[in-house]
């Protein structure tokens, strides 16, 4: 199949957005995926892809625990500022802590999962990253944000 082919018919599979970060020498770093899934329950485990172009992807690579972040609908502003090439995404008005294993965590997302990595497996032009949650926090209902056709939109209930 065409790679053009292949990104038209994921264009129409509407994707949840999570914001992974992790700690590394040169400060914290973070990007948006929509690659986030739930790989099992016994032991819980979850799993993303990260571009191997991405500017995060050696340190995410090379960290212990890394952070995943799910996103409420009104943070598109925030997943577009975490998925922009060159961007200081740690800069003000993105607000974050220091948490569990040194992992920056985002304030006033939907959910947040610590997880210690435990495979890191090569998948073409990406790294599949599993990892176990260690620490979780969970905010109010959620009103997730979702990738469709190229645009954030929401899931309504």
């Amino acid at each position: 199949m065409a790679e053009e082919t292949f990104r038209r018919v994921f264009r129409k599979h509407p994707a949840g957005v999570a914001i992974v970060t992790a700690a590394g020498e040169g400060g914290p770093v973070g990007f948006t995926a929509t690659s986030l899934a739930s790989l099992s329950s016994a032991p819980p485990l979850v799993s993303f892809g990260v571009g191997r172009r991405a500017s995060s992807w050696a340190t995410v690579c090379a960290a212990e625990f890394v952070a995943v972040h799910l996103l409420e609908t009104d943070q598109q502003q925030l997943a577009t500022v975490f998925a922009r090439s060159g961007a200081d995404r740690f800069a003000p008005p993105t607000s974050w802590r220091t948490g569990p294993h040194g992992v920056p965590l985002l304030d006033d997302v939907s959910a947040v999962m610590v997880c210690r990595k435990v495979y890191d497996l090569p998948a073409g032009d990406h790294t599949l990253v599993i990892g176990q949650p260690v620490y979780a926090r969970e905010g109010a209902a959620a009103r997730p944000l979702v990738y469709l056709d190229g645009r954030y939109g929401s899931v309504s209930r």
